[in-house]
């Protein structure tokens, strides 16, 4: 699935400029990641998924953003969404899954209500941002959730069709532009029980689902994974502005010196193997962190808070590593790197703006993890 996704690279290349200018990935985009089953790459086998390695989902992320990290974002999403579909009490997957080969988008910040019914929530809100929304058929969206008591109960996903929903355009970003990620909006909704997946629970390892499950994906930690996911896009964009880097040091000159060529230069030297080893330092925090999830999954173990702390924020610490990395890019390859036609800014403003994604915050994820190692108890996200 990996060297697959590598063969997309000069076909996303070539779209990129499209899917920036559109706002939205092409065609030819969409209908390759569905031919490789790549928005199912981490849905289980038992409704035609991929069933991959967080390992490979990372790697397939990477290698789809060296070509358009856009077009890479969309699919983890998409990927990470459908998973969590499949996690859903039994008649919901079969709901969903059932339908054939289903695109599903996620917001997990709440920003909505949700009035109990019998069997389900009438919920109405407007949920940002919806990554993929512009291709997908089914939106997971997170509502609060009432007990048998009518007291607050966390909260939890209602997955709905994405014909009940309205598409509000409000993505109008310096970066990660084709992601489509707009403002989803609905007024009284019922979203039965079977479609809700209640995120308290799931925190807890505690899956709903009976009779579809037992899958390696069933057991795998449900945060950890959705933000481990996030850091292949920004990985594999960084990516291909070192490679970019590192060509143009054998055929460009540095200004206002005697130096014809980077490559004479002993600060370029320095700089390029700086930014090599961070690049490396942050894939070694992502694989790590891989494995341990898959290990924990093997075993059927709960992934303890510790555990789960230290991944979040290693997520964030992949993205501040990116950050420099690209930065320190940038500098070599000079103010030519902006040009509009010079792809390296397009990677360069990609990154920012994902960087900037809540499960790659480092600062906050940080002191999460902080907490964690004090032994003080989480009070910033619950979402650990």
């Amino acid at each position: 699935m990996v060297a697959q996704a590598r063969e997309l690279r000069p076909m996303l290349a070539a779209n990129a400029a499209i899917v920036e200018r559109e706002r939205r990935l092409t065609d030819d985009n969409v209908d390759a990641l569905d031919r490789l089953g790549l928005f199912k790459l981490m849905a289980p086998k038992r409704w035609g998924g991929q069933e991959a390695t967080l390992g490979t989902v990372l790697r397939v992320g990477a290698e789809l953003a060296k070509g358009c990290a856009s077009t890479a974002w969309v699919q983890v999403i998409g990927a990470g969404s459908a998973w969590m579909a499949s996690l859903l009490p039994d008649r919901g997957q079969e709901e969903i899954f059932a339908s054939g080969a289903p695109r599903v988008c996620g917001v997990i910040m709440p920003n909505a209500t949700a009035i109990r019914r019998d069997g389900g929530y009438v919920i109405n809100g407007r949920w940002s941002w919806a990554s993929g929304c512009l291709h997908a058929s089914w939106a997971a969206l997170a509502i609060p959730l009432r007990d048998n008591r009518d007291a607050p109960a966390g909260l939890g996903l209602a997955f709905v069709p994405l014909a009940q929903l309205k598409i509000e355009e409000t993505w109008f970003m310096a970066g990660m532009r084709g992601t489509g990620s707009n403002t989803l909006a609905g007024n009284d909704i019922l979203v039965p029980d079977h479609r809700i997946l209640p995120l308290d629970v799931c925190l807890k390892g505690d899956y709903p689902a009976t009779k579809h499950s037992g899958a390696l994906s069933d057991r795998r930690a449900f945060v950890p994974s959705l933000a481990l996911s996030l850091t292949g896009p920004i990985l594999g964009a960084a990516e291909a502005m070192l490679e970019i880097a590192r060509d143009g040091a054998h055929k460009r000159g540095i200004s206002y010196t005697h130096y014809e060529r980077q490559t004479d230069s002993q600060v370029v030297h320095h700089q390029l193997a700086e930014a090599t080893l961070k690049l490396q330092g942050a894939w070694l925090y992502a694989e790590r962190a891989a494995d341990d999830i898959e290990r924990h999954a093997r075993a059927g173990r709960r992934m303890d808070y510790l555990s789960r702390a230290r991944i979040r924020a290693e997520c964030g610490y992949v993205g501040k590593l990116v950050r420099e990395v690209v930065n320190q890019i940038i500098s070599i390859c000079g103010a030519g790197s902006f040009a509009e036609s010079n792809v390296l800014q397009r990677h360069w403003r990609d990154i920012n703006v994902a960087t900037r994604h809540p499960h790659l915050s480092a600062a906050t994820n940080l002191e999460i993890y902080g907490h964690a190692l004090l032994g003080i108890p989480g009070n910033i996200d619950p979402g650990v």
